[in-house]
């Protein structure tokens, strides 16, 4: 039975590129994989978890030959790696990333795609605040949900290949433009990460010992601010108005909440509380 891809190059064989590269090979969805990384221990490692068949830091020997090439590199160095690769990709060769912001990405992208290279912007919603190709897990993406963001110059069979590749690892996909998605993700990803910083670093500018006295509800609500910073640097700036615009809504129900207190006005408190609660209570029962 022949594969989806014969030959993939994944750029960033980590936590989602290594994950990927492993489902795909259970599911029989992939023929080779080539990993690209800078790094010889990333390299070492995708080589031992078997992750890649072949790995190499320069991108012209990574990428030749590949009919789908994986851009899992954080959001700002993916055009950059692309540029690399394009001059030995296979004809026709699919072209896709994994970032978690989508608009400049797809714009940019298409910019550089010569004519009949497809490229097929989309984002797997799945990981954890771990990083690197130890962490790598076949069963990462199952019962998830992937976003993919065709424009109006996609190419609808390579956006249909890309589609079957996530599915057949297990996720739900859906299609949505990417302005819409840098909107939904600012406010259900990107903010949720700032405010892990942000609470991190209150804690400690509150100053003494009082992170020692961490419990359960500390160490849930920063988990995520043990995340790369590389990659929520990059993410962060190439969202930035988006992201404003959710910390511009998160502040004003801090001010909200900060007011009842001042005022000392339980019914408000107890409103804004009682409301948040019964929102979260219902996505429990959602998912």
């Amino acid at each position: 039975m022949a594969h989806l891809f014969e030959r993939v190059t994944i750029a960033g064989p980590g936590l989602i590129g290594g994950s990927l590269a492993l489902a795909a090979r259970a599911a029989g969805l992939v023929g080779e994989v080539v990993g690209l990384a800078r790094s010889a221990e990333t390299l070492a490692e995708a080589r031992r978890r078997g992750i890649v068949d072949r790995a190499s830091s320069d991108p012209l020997d990574a990428a030749r030959g590949a009919n789908l090439l994986v851009l899992a590199v954080p959001v700002r160095a993916i055009a950059t790696v692309a540029r690399q690769c394009l001059p030995v990709l296979a004809p026709g060769c699919v072209v896709t990333d994994a970032g978690s912001v989508k608009a400049p990405i797809v714009r940019e992208l298409e910019a550089l795609m010569p004519p009949g290279q497809p490229f097929v912007g989309a984002h797997p919603i799945a990981g954890t605040e771990e990083q690197g190709p130890a962490a790598a897990d076949p069963d990462l993406f199952r019962h998830q949900l992937c976003i993919i963001t065709p424009s109006a110059q996609t190419d609808a069979a390579a956006a249909g290949r890309i589609q079957a590749l996530w599915e057949g690892v297990g996720m739900r996909v859906e299609r949505m433009s990417p302005e819409r998605h840098d909107d939904i993700l600012a406010a259900v990803s990107h903010l949720p990460h700032v405010i892990a910083f942000a609470l991190v670093n209150a804690v400690v500018a509150a100053g003494g010992d009082l992170p020692r006295y961490r419990g359960g509800s500390l160490r849930d609500a920063t988990r995520v601010a043990s995340s790369s910073v590389e990659m929520w640097r990059d993410i962060l700036l190439t969202n930035a108005a988006a992201v404003d615009a959710a910390l511009a809504r998160f502040s004003a129900e801090l001010e909200r909440l900060r007011g009842a207190l001042r005022r000392g006005d339980e019914a408000e408190l107890v409103r804004l509380l009682v409301r948040a609660s019964a929102e979260r209570r219902g996505w429990s029962r959602e998912s």
